[in-house]
């Protein structure tokens, strides 16, 4: 775990990069894990910029994109189980979805979700869970949709290889998740697409420029210790 102290040139680029820029570009960056970036982000009272919010680097959901429209209430709808407290239903659908005696308690069943629910990652990254098998860790119960969509059309992913957004199509409405927008490529030409020359000027620069501090900091520790 990276537990470093942030210097004060760091904070001052978070400072400058994290209303407009991409938190994992940033991360990247300053090679710290996102979640360090966040917390110093909350601990420096940093938001987003509105015009990042509405760009679709923020991944939102947007008015007008009726996700969920089929299921919402309607006004005026009456609650099947109004009047019922503690009543869990049963309608096959809701029974094949209650605990079992014994399953689960406490935060555990607070926090449950089902399978076949869908999530955003902190990467932005629409998932999907495809089981409750307790031997698998916990993240790796959530499978990406994108490849769930490529692998029922194409069958299962070759080795070393991802499946990813085409440039521009990026998205997580489910809906929009279709066959046309996906493409699977190798896992070194993934690794050349998320290279420095996708991320702005500066933060390429300033990577480049850790890169040559940090390997001019082991030159000089090197050559400085007592024979």
């Amino acid at each position: 775990m990276n537990g470093r102290r942030w210097t004060e040139d760091e904070k001052t680029f978070l400072r400058k990069h994290y209303p407009d820029t991409p938190t994992n570009a940033i991360a990247q960056a300053l090679g710290r894990p996102v979640s360090q970036v966040y917390r110093q982000a909350e601990a420096l009272s940093l938001k987003k910029s509105p015009e990042y919010l509405a760009s679709p680097y923020a991944c939102r959901l947007r008015r007008g994109d009726q996700v969920g429209k089929d299921t919402r209430f309607k006004k005026g709808q009456t609650p099947w189980n109004k009047g019922k407290p503690g009543s869990t239903g049963h309608h096959p659908n809701c029974q094949r979805t209650q605990f079992k005696k014994g399953q689960m308690s406490g935060a555990a069943q607070r926090n449950y979700l089902p399978i076949g629910s869908i999530r955003v990652s902190r990467d932005g990254i629409l998932e999907r869970k495809v089981t409750d098998d307790p031997s698998i860790y916990p993240a790796r119960r959530w499978v990406p949709v994108a490849r769930l969509v490529w692998e029922a059309v194409n069958g299962p992913i070759p080795p070393k290889h991802v499946v990813r957004f085409k440039p521009g199509m990026t998205t997580t409405v489910e809906d929009e998740i279709t066959i046309d927008r996906l493409e699977c490529i190798s896992m070194a030409e993934n690794m050349r697409r998320n290279s420095l020359h996708r991320y702005p000027k500066e933060i390429a620069l300033a990577v480049q420029l850790r890169g040559a501090l940090n390997r001019k900091i082991n030159h000089v520790q090197k050559h400085s210790r007592p024979a």
